[in-house]
């Protein structure tokens, strides 16, 4: 939680300098491409049981690795912003705020 709130310190400092459209993409795109798909098959499964590539795609979407790598893709292609603080203030934010870690296959997705 302090790592989320120490990041949105320094994009609230150079708010003047941050791209908000690219931030909100940026802070959006890991909610949208990995959790979004899970959390409506569970409420459509009615049962709760659904395959286990959800659990993949949200964990893959929301790994501190896998989000370096797209930043570093990101600052390599546009060079580097302040909007890119978007992703680990999201990331720290579900950790820290929410309790959200990694999705075991063999649990529900929403537990």
């Amino acid at each position: 939680a302090a790592l989320s709130i120490a990041l949105a310190g320094f994009a609230a400092l150079h708010a003047a300098e941050v791209d908000w459209l690219r931030f909100a993409a940026a802070f959006l795109v890991l909610d949208l491409a990995g959790y979004l798909p899970g959390a409506i098959a569970f409420r459509r499964s009615g049962r709760g049981e659904i395959r286990p590539i959800y659990h993949h795609l949200y964990n893959v979407t929301h790994s501190w690795i896998v989000a370096a790598f797209g930043v570093g893709a990101w600052a390599l292609a546009l060079g580097p912003e302040w909007a890119m603080l978007a992703v680990p203030i999201h990331l720290a934010g579900d950790r820290g705020f929410f309790g959200n870690d990694a999705k075991p296959a063999c649990l529900p997705f929403e537990a």
